[in-house]
């Protein structure tokens, strides 16, 4: 065990939605990556909970085929992880089994208890409501809500009333993976640990700020849920205005919890309104049809849907702003979608040209800096500069990178967010994760383009598959002088 990764308490980690994609491809991964650094206690228990009829050796059978994929994990190891997976079915709308359920956990009353709600948010008031029946929200419990959150404002605020009934707000852990990701802790670290950039962080410097999150995957197994959701609730709402909070917010007094919440909710209730009487100015939203991904032809949004009608988006693009003195008029600049050309997320702050150039022509043009934040696939940091091409023959201008992959710079691959998330939780540190305030305060800045998207009766734009989304993107910034960063820059 590394001294850098102490043990955390004994803890339960129970997953309902056990046997779903969530479970398989980050959660159990993620739980084993910590076990193999020596973090998990022997006492501690994986607990998966769904509605198929199987047992702990069945279950345990599916995560070592999953833990397996693309890698061979050492046997030992993997199999010592695994007597610490345990399986129980149940059915949230049922009371088959949660006698049996409530006596197992009841077992361990010492460890931490983690419920981790991996469902349909239909279900987060049924399971917390029989939680609460069972008595297992009493002492160090916490619950684990995956988003969205409810559909808008409305379904959000049922949901979070029900399941305020049964935990505290301190008890309750709304998990956003993108705010466990390691460029988006490196974020706080470069704005507040160094003096380079924090006088530089306003709009007398800044002069925009774009934010990409592209998928070259099409919505797969998750159709079903897709199409009634879209790309604003799936993403938006939630990691994209977090990874704005996180750019945007005022210096907190602390890391503490509340301090830095306390500072992200504040820059949510600035952002200007969007709604009927601008967003057909300020939105975009397209719709994949048929083309090519990842080097093979693939099916279009309609046809991968049962019926073949939507109009769901499976983009959007839109300009925003922050209403206050540190970014009054500054324009964020926001971008998802799926079936694009690359699966890449990133934030780019472009600073302000400077004022005079004192260069000859010949020397070639000068370009704006810009600090690229890359959340994935590489996790890094890259500083653009302009400097003097070196060699005889005059003065030549060359705009290079600062360039510091997290991986090469350390020695070290990087954890998964999960890895830190989940045993944040365990831990009890909810600064990583949202607040109820802070979901009210993105649903009611989303809600308005919803309803006005609605209201218009317009269908998405549609774009090819591979392509960087509909041409109306690219108007929406290069309409201000601007362009979206897509040169690997």
């Amino acid at each position: 065990m590394s001294s850098s990764n102490p043990q955390v308490h004994a803890f339960d980690l129970v997953i309902f939605g056990g046997t779903g994609d969530l479970a398989a491809r980050k959660l159990l991964p993620a739980m084993f990556h910590r076990f193999l650094d020596g973090q998990l206690p022997d006492s501690s228990r994986i607990i998966g909970i769904a509605r198929e009829s199987t047992d702990d050796e069945g279950y345990r059978a599916q995560m070592r085929k999953a833990l397996s994929e693309g890698h061979a994990p050492d046997p030992q190891q993997l199999e010592a992880f695994l007597q610490l997976v345990h399986y129980r079915p149940l059915d949230a709308r049922k009371d088959a089994g949660w006698d049996d359920f409530a006596a197992m956990v009841g077992e361990r009353p010492d460890n931490v208890r983690v419920f981790y709600l991996s469902t349909s948010p239909d279900l987060f008031i049924d399971i917390c409501t029989r939680l609460g029946h069972y008595g297992l929200n009493r002492g160090e419990a916490r619950v684990v809500l995956e988003k969205p959150i409810g559909r808008d404002l409305e379904s959000a605020n049922q949901i979070n009333d029900a399941v305020g009934q049964v935990f505290s707000e301190s008890q309750t852990y709304r998990i956003d993976h993108y705010l466990g990701k390691e460029t988006v802790q490196n974020l706080l670290a470069l704005r507040f640990g160094n003096a380079l950039f924090e006088p530089l962080w306003n709009a007398a410097h800044i002069d925009h700020v774009q934010i990409t999150v592209a998928e070259t995957l099409g919505v797969g197994n998750r159709a079903a849920y897709y199409s009634r959701a879209g790309a604003l609730r799936d993403m938006v709402q939630n990691h994209m205005l977090q990874l704005v909070c996180m750019v945007a917010m005022e210096p907190p007094s602390s890391l503490s919890p509340d301090a830095v919440r306390d500072e992200k909710l504040k820059v949510l209730r600035s952002l200007k309104p969007i709604d009927e009487s601008n967003a057909a100015q300020l939105t975009v939203r397209g719709q994949y049809r048929a083309g090519a991904a990842d080097g093979q032809s693939v099916p279009g949004y309609l046809d991968e849907l049962e019926g073949g009608k939507s109009h769901t988006e499976t983009f959007v693009a839109l300009k925003t702003e922050i209403a206050n003195w540190r970014w009054a008029g500054v324009p964020f600049y926001l971008r998802t979608g799926k079936r694009l050309p690359e699966r890449v997320s990133e934030i780019v702050v472009a600073f302000k040209a400077v004022p005079h150039s004192i260069f000859d022509p010949s020397a070639g043009a000068l370009a704006h800096n810009r600090l690229v934040l890359r959340l994935q696939p590489d996790e890094g940091v890259k500083l653009w500069l302009t400097i003097k091409h070196p060699g005889p023959g005059g003065l030549r201008l060359r705009h290079v990178p600062l360039d510091m992959s997290f991986a090469e710079a350390f020695g070290v691959s990087q954890p998964d967010a999960y890895e830190r998330l989940l045993l944040d939780v365990v831990r009890g540190n909810p600064t990583l994760f949202m607040r109820r305030d802070e979901v009210e305060a993105a649903w009611r800045w989303a809600d308005p383009i919803l309803e006005a998207w609605s209201a218009s009766g317009e269908a998405p734009k549609p774009y090819t598959a591979g392509t960087w989304g509909p041409s109306a993107s690219v108007a929406l910034i290069e309409r201000d002088g601007r362009t979206w960063n897509e040169d690997g820059e």
